[in-house]
């Protein structure tokens, strides 16, 4: 094929569009003359048109190594759909019967197909490298391409091993492709690939059109609510929502179908016939809404997703970025939103566990890079883009949630002298905590052992805010006086700028971080006296007064004081919504609920009180199944130490648990393991202490019990008596 070729004509001819995007036309004019490219594109950019279409005006046979099933069976539907005849597409995969293989093979060699799409197992396979060999290749893409790199958010090994199938196969151009690389994962790629001295081809990564915000992550039935709210105000819009866990995925589709959400799970668990459903009810609008891992999206041919919602923070920006480019590809709106608790980073962290020290070092780098964007009051575009080595010229983008809302600015030019003051005393040689560390003074083992400790600025900024720190060194990063030097662990490093600013310092403007808290202390204050309804918290106190009277219990045995605190703020008026009040469970909304549902909606409606929307979420029965087999474990009498064992659990732990059961209006009977470890008598003060005590704390227990019993024995029988007179 010769480079005179009129590409524009063959575009429409093929494709319908009356022209190229971006470098697409000098991608497939590289490709054509036969030479090697690098395309670092944003998703949305157009990536697959500059290996089809060159794949369909070529000689032989266009092999593109692509990572998941889903993506492949997308393609080639697409290319398919374009084309005259059947089987210009094909793919190879261990999903296809033997039948299927012989009739791709015999498309191949009759010249019929000029994309075969393969996963980089199936190219690595002995037998599929021996049949390659006798097939003419035009040239070999490497889609998503950042799967080569242990540094890019999907390292796959099998894509480390491309380059060797390809040189038994036989010499052909060849094209990486990704939507998402630093420059350190870039480099790994053309090195891996053995294409070094390609043409490259980069775009910008700023996607004008899509909206980013970052949500705190309180309670679970929050973040529920948060999501159906928000998808219902965007009726009939297309989104996709992203899980780290396939139970999530789950339980989140059961909520929104509950709540007449178009909605359905897709993870790797479930069987391809199901996937590949899936995602077809998607492309057609069957459903509008996804709950997925991380395996669906790639390569999805959809362009008029609205929404991407993450209801865990990723596991690193790159992911993060390539998952929100699903959104609004089709230039038009596209809203990124994701939910942020320190816990879920803390969980994440914890998963590395058990990697090898030098994947837990990259992922340790890669989250503090996520825990950046997500806690930062700067533009979140100027810090993606940042991240990715090309710099936005504007301070405010007008389209993320820190530039709507800005938070006020202080002068930190003082701040920045001490920061680059000791980067340089470090002699550059150390990351953001050690210098964190050094500046406020404190004396780590590692800074002792490196004698950092008896330098003269050890502890220049200990007399400052302690948080302001973090957000000196994010802000001189993006103006340029301190770098990161990624191919060593992340090290900082002064610019030629920060060495004139020690010199010459002038005014440096930062705004602090967001504070994030956790869900406990969230919970916390959802029960202060500033958030609840105070006229019907007292009702409610009433009328749980009224009801341990008549029933002859005390108060806290029909609702805690936090439950009545919750219904103040939620006014739920039937058993449904009286579940999503914490504490109550479907037990003790059906024995108690009643009274106190007829008394919230008097006081509404005397009130004229507009219940929030999003009050009205129904969920959905989740099925613990730790819990369910503490209940069985319980049923069958096994001791309690034993099934705490058998559960992987402390002993503090399961009764933490069990406490939840029965607050929640489980009943269980424990009285076996009681009976054969405790007295009679000391059990019998213990239940007559709950029975008449006005509270269910347990260090209030501790002291009007005098410190007689251990603390162990004391839960134990208030379990008893919760269950009992409450359940």
């Amino acid at each position: 094929m010769t480079k005179t070729v009129n590409l524009t004509e063959k575009l429409k001819h093929y494709f319908g569009f009356d022209k190229f995007k971006g470098e697409q036309e000098s991608i497939i004019r590289n490709l054509l003359g036969g030479n090697d490219a690098f395309v670092l594109m944003p998703t949305g950019g157009g990536k697959s048109l500059c290996y089809q279409l060159p794949s369909l005006l070529m000689d032989g046979t266009a092999i593109v190594v692509s990572p998941l099933i889903a993506l492949m069976k997308n393609q080639v539907d697409v290319i398919n759909g374009i084309s005259e005849e059947d089987g210009v597409a094909h793919y190879l995969n261990s999903s296809l019967k033997k039948a299927e293989i012989d009739r791709v093979k015999a498309d191949i060699q009759s010249g019929r197909t000029k994309l075969l799409y393969v996963a980089p197992e199936s190219l690595n396979k002995e037998e599929n490298v021996e049949y390659l060999k006798s097939v003419k290749v035009s040239f070999y893409a490497i889609d998503e391409a950042h799967c080569i790199s242990e540094w890019g958010h999907d390292f796959r090994p099998e894509y480390r091993k491309i380059r060797f199938a390809i040189d038994e196969i036989g010499k052909a151009p060849i094209i990486a492709l990704t939507a998402t690389a630093t420059d350190k994962v870039r480099t790994d790629i053309i090195k891996s690939l053995g294409i070094e001295g390609c043409m490259e081809f980069k775009s910008s990564f700023n996607r004008p059109n899509l909206y980013y915000e970052v949500r705190a992550k309180k309670s679970e039935d929050d973040t529920n609510r948060q999501i159906i709210k928000f998808i219902k105000q965007h009726s009939g819009k297309s989104g996709i929502i992203y899980c780290l866990s396939r139970k999530k995925v789950e339980e989140l589709a059961a909520v929104l179908q509950a709540n007449e959400i178009r909605s359905a799970p897709y993870h790797a668990g479930l069987d391809s016939e199901t996937r590949s459903r899936t995602q077809d009810d998607f492309l057609m609008e069957k459903i509008d809404v996804i709950v997925a891992t991380i395996a669906f999206g790639m390569g999805i041919d959809k362009p008029d997703v609205r929404f991407v919602i993450h209801y865990d923070i990723p596991k690193s920006l790159e992911g993060y970025y390539q998952e929100t480019g699903r959104a609004g590809r089709d230039g038009e709106e596209g809203i990124c939103i994701v939910f942020y608790s320190k816990k879920d980073l803390k969980k994440l962290e914890k998963f590395m566990e058990g990697k090898p020290v030098a994947e837990q070092d990259i992922g340790r780098q890669l989250l503090q890079e996520t825990e950046v964007y997500a806690e930062s009051s700067v533009c979140r575009r100027r810090l993606l883009l940042h991240y990715f080595g090309e710099e936005y010229p504007k301070k405010n983008c007008g389209m993320c949630d820190n530039c709507l809302h800005p938070k006020t600015k202080i002068e930190a030019e003082r701040q920045l002298v001490t920061t680059l003051l000791a980067v340089k005393a470090l002699k550059e040689n150390f990351r953001q905590e050690y210098v964190i560390d050094f500046i406020k003074g404190r004396g780590t083992d590692d800074i002792k052992d490196h004698k950092h400790d008896q330098l003269e600025e050890f502890g220049l900024g200990e007399d400052e805010d302690p948080k302001i720190w973090s957000p000196v060194i994010r802000h001189a990063l993006l103006a340029g006086y301190l770098k990161k030097d990624v191919e060593n662990y992340g090290l900082l490093r002064l610019t030629a700028a920060g060495k004139r600013f020690i010199k010459s310092p002038s005014s440096f403007m930062i705004a602090m971080d967001t504070e994030f808290k956790d869900e406990e202390e969230d919970m916390e204050d959802l029960g202060g006296s500033a958030v609840f309804d105070p006229e019907l918290f007292a009702m409610l106190k009433d009328q749980r007064k009224k009801t341990a009277h008549r029933l002859d219990v005390p108060p806290y045995v029909v609702f805690q004081d936090v439950s009545l605190e919750q219904m103040a703020i939620m006014y739920p008026v039937n058993e449904q919504e009286l579940q999503n009040i914490q504490g109550v469970g479907a037990g003790k909304a059906k024995r108690y609920g009643g009274d106190f549902c007829k008394l919230i909606k008097t006081y509404c409606q005397e009130k004229g009180i507009v219940r929030p929307e999003e009050l009205r979420v129904r969920t959905v029965v989740k099925k613990s199944m730790q819990k369910v087999k503490i209940i069985q474990g319980i049923d069958r009498q096994l001791p309690l130490d034993d099934l705490a064992t058998a559960e992987g659990l402390d002993f503090d732990d399961l009764l933490t648990k069990i406490e939840d059961i029965v607050y929640s209006g489980t009943k269980l009977n424990i009285d076996y393991f009681i009976e054969d470890v405790y007295d009679d008598d000391q059990v019998d003060d213990i239940y007559d202490y709950f029975m008449n005590s006005e509270t269910d704390d347990l260090d209030t227990a501790m002291t009007e019990l005098d410190g007689d019993y251990p603390e162990e024995e004391i839960r134990l029988v208030r379990i008893k008596f919760i269950s009992e007179m409450a359940n």
